[in-house]
């Protein structure tokens, strides 16, 4: 592989995945403030329905990748725009129905995570054939994609005046 490899650290791998699905939401319950710019970050733009949609995205190719590595099969190749492109409907208003359907959707994706990692023998999480990830990685690669809720970050109206302004919080509120 082409790729650097994820880092690990010392959670089991589906709690540190349910970990992520609870950053991102957390961060997405703000986006309904979102003013419809997009966000620049690491020389790429990103938006609420792009970081959803990454975030998404990355947790179903390395299920995927998982579940080629456990049947003994090939995965299939990379085809993903990723965070390369933005498209129109990643521009779209994020609305309350939106953050409902990323939570079910995340959440859904979290628990099949969860389901196939507990069937995985704990001596097998880090054994892999030549350069390919471990299941703990590909896990741990799944952590990695909270950059993309982090580029937008945690939103918040804030009033100047009789206007409405935006600004990005650097915390959020855990409570």
């Amino acid at each position: 592989m082409a790729h650097e490899r994820p880092e690990v650290d010392d959670r089991d791998p589906a709690d540190a995945v349910a970990q992520t699905v609870a950053h991102v939401l957390r961060l997405a319950e703000t986006w309904g403030a979102w003013d419809g710019r997009p966000l620049p970050a690491d020389g790429r733009v990103y938006t609420p329905h792009k970081a959803i949609r990454r975030v998404a995205d990355h947790m179903v190719d390395h299920l995927a990748q998982l579940e080629a590595h456990v049947a003994g099969a090939e995965p299939l190749p990379d085809r993903w725009h990723g965070s390369s492109m933005t498209s129109p409907a990643d521009l779209a208003r994020f609305t309350p129905e939106d953050l409902d359907e990323a939570r079910s959707r995340l959440e859904r994706l979290a628990q099949l995570w969860r389901i196939r990692l507990a069937a995985i023998p704990p001596e097998e999480l880090d054994r892999a054939e030549g350069d390919a990830y471990t299941p703990r990685e590909m896990a741990f690669c799944v952590v990695g994609s909270t950059d993309y809720a982090d580029a937008v970050g945690g939103l918040r109206r804030v009033s100047s005046g009789s206007e409405q302004a935006l600004s990005v919080s650097d915390e959020l509120d855990d409570g």
